[in-house]
């Protein structure tokens, strides 16, 4: 509704000075709304650049600790970590997600033994980075077998529970897998243990640097179009979100982000849960390449950023968020 009207109305009053301006605004960004992405790789001493995503690395094990300390320091509250597999672990079955020698089985005692409950951890429940077929499941003539999977990912559940996972966060789009591994961690003693639905996941263009990133790039036999969602569709977001709610999330993700702004916000006006955003590589990448070409300038990382808050995200998972002092001041 709009009240008063032009000239005894004059918005741009409000606007005239910097202070004004933020006196008045509506959205802003702190530490505490972003999760900072690690990559993990075998080895020693390691900080591999990923070429596709300018300024972002895997790190050895040894290495954590660095980069750990500089989300601390940031006052992020969490990490979201992500393995790079080496050709040889993976296998039809993605059995190395049970090990409990994996990278991140390793990396959340490194975490949780330094740390403590100083700073969260979340970790990815899905095959993907596991499988030799690339898919988030177990493949059976290029169909990703639902229920068998979930017996899969409740055990890797558990498994990263037991390392000490803070929330873990299912990534896979299994129907019902919500409530097996919530009904199974609760039997087994991880009551706390929080979940992180990526109930909102859409079959989208703009993954491209991170599979390159936990080396699954080129490995992916046909596409993941009949367990993602249709970015054609909106509604649907709402359905699935309700299941996974339903079935104990405790908060949900959209993903990717920019690109479904409508959903995000969709998804916050009729659900009174945490609603988590993931800035993905692509869009990641598309920026941080932008602004290297001279194309745009820096500024256009905390508009983008600002439009998760706008939309309604309650936190973003950015791999600018180590970066956070230079972007948002």
């Amino acid at each position: 509704m709009i009240t008063g009207k032009y000239p005894s109305l004059r918005l741009r009053r409000s606007r005239k000075n910097d202070w004004s301006r933020r006196l008045i605004e509506e959205n802003n960004l702190t530490p505490n709304d972003f999760i900072l992405p690690i990559f993990l790789i075998e080895g020693k001493n390691k900080r591999q650049e990923i070429k596709s995503m300018p300024g972002v690395y895997r790190y050895s094990l040894d290495k954590l600790p660095l980069i750990v300390d500089k989300a601390l320091k940031k006052g992020l509250p969490m990490v979201a970590l992500f393995p790079y597999t080496e050709r040889k672990k993976k296998n039809l079955l993605g059995t190395e997600s049970l090990n409990e020698d994996n990278l991140v089985c390793k990396a959340l005692q490194i975490i949780k033994k330094r740390y403590k409950n100083k700073i969260g951890v979340m970790c990815d429940v899905a095959l993907d980075p596991y499988t030799s077929h690339g898919h988030d499941g177990l493949l059976n003539s290029g169909y990703v077998l639902n229920d068998e999977t979930i017996e899969v990912l409740i055990n890797q559940s558990l498994l990263q529970a037991q390392m000490g996972c803070d929330v873990l966060a299912p990534s896979d789009m299994m129907d019902g897998r919500i409530g097996k591994i919530r009904k199974s961690l609760d039997k087994n003693g991880y009551q706390m243990t929080q979940i992180l639905s990526y109930a909102v996941k859409y079959a989208s263009n703009f993954y491209g640097p991170f599979r390159d990133a936990v080396g699954s790039k080129g490995l992916l036999k046909s596409d993941k179009r009949n367990y993602q969602m249709d970015f054609k569709n909106s509604n649907e977001a709402l359905r699935e979100v309700a299941l996974d709610v339903k079935e104990g999330a405790d908060m949900v993700m959209v993903k990717p982000g920019l690109p479904y702004l409508d959903i995000i916000k969709l998804v916050k006006e009729n659900f009174n849960i945490p609603v988590i955003a993931y800035q993905v590589s692509g869009e990641y990448s598309l920026l941080s390449n932008g602004i290297n070409k001279g194309l745009v300038n820096n500024n256009i990382i905390l508009e983008s950023l600002i439009a998760f808050k706008r939309a309604g995200a309650n936190a973003i998972v950015s791999y600018y968020a180590d970066r956070l002092d230079k972007i948002i001041g």
